[in-house]
């Protein structure tokens, strides 16, 4: 086995494992305790089983949520960054998370009775739909028919409609009343609070497709990571590559964001923090990322929902106060 090879498996059984025993252990932490020899007990009935009703239905939705939104938004960031060619390039750089946003500040002001729509919970749907439309838009503006995606009209394209989408969002709220206000603020501070599992199943089609479109793209980021003519040398074609990057990891935002709402950082922190322990090569960072982001945004919100119990603090609060603090340390680190 190459020395390659040997690094991948590792990166995989240790970055895997740590989100596998993360999700198990979170769902038994919690202002009311619970033991995980009662959970499983089949020895009664589950309407009178506390600790399972508490692990199952009250947070292992939550502790899911949190596995699906981090590990999309870290490999969403790790893709971004490539394609742009900007370290700082996160997964609401171009506006997704913005027109996510937007939708679900319009459903949540404008049409409040509105519970659900087909099934599916109005609120998700609608970010998920604004997500879609913010990708629309700035896919169509650089694109360009000779020169594949511009990278350079695209990050300002995405800067330009988040700007001008946050400004709609302050509208929007200036037009609610005070309930309205109120739930769209913590909306905006990222909220994984999930019970029951409907909003994972409808997330997990467009997760999927993306996930699935992030396999292929490992090596090809490595080489578009330095530069288009070096890629396209290379036997990379570049176009198609930009397309499917741009593509699957707004897609990954957009239903991360409709999931748990725009939680800030993990895109930057967990790739940075990544390729510190694993090198960078995208055939290790991509994967580390994924798993790596599902187990800090679980440990977050397992920190939100008991660090000031019976009170849960707004998972986004927490991935700040530790985004800001590291991401000051790189600046200092790379001076």
């Amino acid at each position: 086995m190459t020395t390659v090879a040997m690094r991948i498996r590792a990166t995989w059984l240790i970055f895997g494992g740590a989100a596998l025993l993360t999700c198990l252990f979170a769902p038994l932490i919690g202002s009311t305790p619970i033991h995980i020899s009662r959970v499983f007990d089949r020895s009664g009935a589950f309407a009178e089983n506390l600790d399972a009703q508490i692990f199952f239905v009250a947070r292992l939705p939550r502790v899911l949520s949190g596995a699906l939104v981090g590990s999309a938004l870290a490999a969403a960031g790790v893709v971004f960054q490539a394609l742009l060619r900007n370290p700082l390039a996160t997964p609401f750089t171009l506006g997704v998370s913005a027109g996510a946003a937007l939708g679900a500040m319009l459903t949540i002001a404008l049409l409040p009775s509105l519970d659900s729509v087909l099934g599916v919970s109005a609120v998700p749907l609608a970010s998920f739909t604004g997500s879609l439309g913010a990708t629309a838009i700035v896919y169509a503006l650089a694109r360009s028919r000779r020169h594949g995606l511009s990278t350079d009209v695209l990050l300002l394209a995405g800067v330009t409609l988040n700007s001008f989408f946050s400004a709609l969002i302050l509208f929007v709220q200036f037009l609610a009343d005070f309930t309205q206000t109120f739930r769209t603020v913590r909306w905006l501070m990222g909220d994984l609070d999930v019970s029951s599992y409907a909003p994972l199943v409808a997330a997990l089609p467009p997760l999927v497709l993306a996930f699935g479109a992030f396999l292929f793209l490992p090596r090809a980021l490595n080489l578009l990571s330095l530069g288009e003519e070096g890629a396209a040398a290379r036997g990379i074609d570049v176009h198609r590559t930009q397309r499917i990057a741009f593509l699957s990891a707004s897609l990954a935002t957009g239903a991360a964001v409709s999931l748990g709402g725009p939680v800030g950082f993990i895109g930057i922190v967990i790739p940075h923090l990544v390729r510190l322990l694993v090198g960078a090569r995208h055939l290790l960072v991509l994967p580390a990322s994924l798993f790596g982001g599902a187990a800090f945004l679980v440990v977050c919100d397992t920190v939100a929902r008991t660090a000031l119990a019976p009170i849960e603090l707004p998972v986004g609060v927490i991935t700040a106060m530790i985004g800001g603090p590291f991401l000051l340390w790189l600046l200092i680190r790379g001076r």
